[in-house]
């Protein structure tokens, strides 16, 4: 089906570029252009044929040059498989925000998902009708989704990761770990954080014996 979508797309919207990405593991998301984000939706929602009638999910992905916007595809109508849209935005430095268009047109429920992407990534929604921040506050500063982003200090005379209420044990949890196992490299974690001077030195030392 995805093959026959990627045709069915590059027939309908010229320019669109359609192609699939071949994963090893996982969905195989269709890539377009993103001038034609639109376009694509369009077609795929009047499709007599796939009738694609819900946008379930719209997510950012956050990259060193470029930011990738996935709209997730379905149709309650024909039951079919889901289909990932994969749109890339270039990205000039980390206080670029990038543009593409809106599909709130297309379907009402891009209204929260496209804010929460504007929130969390920084990409404007071009044509979006209440285009604000979502889960932060307006005057917030940054994107907290993208991996240049820093925590302002203050908001509103308000301290805004104040240590008392850091809790400190998670993020020195897999540095202890690493500092005692016998193969410290094997030991990752999402949850690295901010950690003692005393603890970083160790761990440093560790590491450097492991090479």
């Amino acid at each position: 089906m995805l093959n026959e979508l990627v045709t069915f797309i590059n027939d309908k919207v010229s320019g669109a570029n359609a192609s699939l990405i071949e994963n090893e593991a996982g969905d195989k998301p269709i890539l377009i252009d993103a001038s034609k984000i639109k376009d694509v939706c369009y077609a795929l929602r009047d499709s007599s044929e796939y009738q694609f009638n819900v946008l379930q999910v719209v997510s950012g992905v956050d990259y060193e040059n470029e930011i990738e916007v996935n709209y997730m595809l379905a149709s309650f109508i024909t039951n079919s498989d889901d289909v990932i849209l994969k749109v890339k935005l270039p990205k000039a430095n980390k206080d670029d925000v990038p543009k593409i268009d809106s599909v709130c047109d297309v379907w009402k429920s891009a209204n929260f998902l496209e804010r929460e992407v504007y929130d969390m990534n920084g990409v404007e929604f071009v044509g979006h009708p209440d285009h604000r921040r979502i889960l932060c506050p307006e005057d917030w500063e940054g994107f907290p989704l993208r991996k240049d982003y820093e925590v302002q200090k203050a908001w509103q005379g308000f301290e805004v990761n104040p240590e008392h209420k850091m809790n400190i044990a998670d993020h020195e949890f897999f540095a202890k770990a690493r500092i005692d196992a016998a193969e410290p490299k094997k030991i990752s974690g999402s949850w690295d954080g901010k950690i003692s001077t005393d603890l970083e030195a160790a761990l440093n030392k560790k590491m450097e014996e492991a090479k």
